[in-house]
């Protein structure tokens, strides 16, 4: 009978040393830089933000959104002409959605971010990808570059 026990109790540490190896040997490992990570969440909280309101370039739109720009970017902007969105493609043809693409480290405090912007036609889908370069200023990522 104490045999039969000790048999019972060796049989459970098996299983769960075996669900805990399982469960270890399963998980994806995450490629991304954490600058890359830290970077990530704000270029979505920018580009939802610009999509959520009127992307028609003007000082009023600029202000409304140099909480998420650095200094100098707002400064380039503020002496820019014309109408095109800064932001996307640079021209009046503003895309329907984005989505966050791949991500490299340029220094510990820049990233520069792949973000596909998205028009539905009566053809299809089209698709652009751009470059965002995001700048760590404090502890904030901000949007420092738009590279069509």
């Amino acid at each position: 009978m104490k045999r039969l026990w000790q048999i019972k109790i060796y049989a459970v540490a098996a299983v769960l040393l075996g669900a805990a190896m399982l469960a270890s040997s399963c998980s994806i490992p995450n490629l991304e830089t954490p600058e890359c990570i830290e970077a990530r969440p704000a270029v979505r909280i920018f580009y939802s933000f610009h999509f959520g309101n009127d992307m028609t370039f003007s000082p009023e739109n600029l202000e409304a959104r140099s909480r998420f720009l650095t200094e100098r970017l707002k400064t380039e902007l503020q002496s820019r002409g014309g109408t095109g969105d800064p932001f996307t493609t640079g021209d009046d043809n503003v895309p329907k959605a984005f989505r966050a693409g791949s991500c490299q480290t340029v220094s510990p405090d820049r990233v520069a971010l792949e973000v596909l912007m998205l028009w539905r036609t009566g053809e299809g889908d089209t698709q652009k990808a751009i470059t965002v370069e995001m700048q760590k200023i404090g502890d904030e990522w901000l949007v420092d570059k738009v590279i069509y």
